[in-house]
């Protein structure tokens, strides 16, 4: 095991047992080319995300997002830290400026649909829902209890 792998499976093990401290602790000794590795950037922004340390989990999610624009994830993750910011206009922009695989993604649709829920737009929201029901249903009891999707269930 080299060096880097075992820093990362440590951090990601800290992560893990909820130690997010130590698990940045643990990423921020790698150096600075590897600070921008894929699975380093995920796996940080992952942590920040779980410690809701959501600014710096933006930023680091718009860094992964220009660094690697073909992974979906990473535009899923940094449209959620700038909806948590309050920032909803901007989650819904970094979605649609996301790669092309994204609309196949059900989490695609259903973040679209909290994002035009909360910016008033209902029907666009209303299409969005039902689009991400028809690909997974278990994200129907979510929707039901999802405080931004509330005006969609009277």
């Amino acid at each position: 095991m080299t060096p880097f792998q075992r820093t990362l499976l440590a951090a990601q093990g800290y992560f893990e047992l909820k130690m997010y401290r130590e698990a940045i602790r643990e990423l921020n000794t790698l150096d600075p080319k590897e600070q921008l590795q894929e699975e380093v950037l995920e796996t940080r922004l992952q942590i920040l995300m779980k410690a809701h340390r959501w600014r710096q989990a933006a930023r680091v999610g718009e860094t992964y997002c220009a660094l690697f624009p073909n992974v979906a994830s990473g535009f899923i993750h940094t449209a959620f830290c700038l909806h948590e910011l309050g920032r909803t206009r901007a989650a819904k922009n970094v979605l649609l400026e996301g790669p092309a695989a994204l609309v196949k993604e059900a989490t695609y649709h259903y973040n679209l649909a909290c994002y035009e829920c909360v910016l008033g737009n209902m029907e666009a929201a209303r299409a969005h829902l039902e689009t991400s029901l028809s690909m997974d249903k278990e994200l129907k009891a979510c929707a039901k209890e999802d405080p931004d999707l509330k005006p969609l269930f009277p």
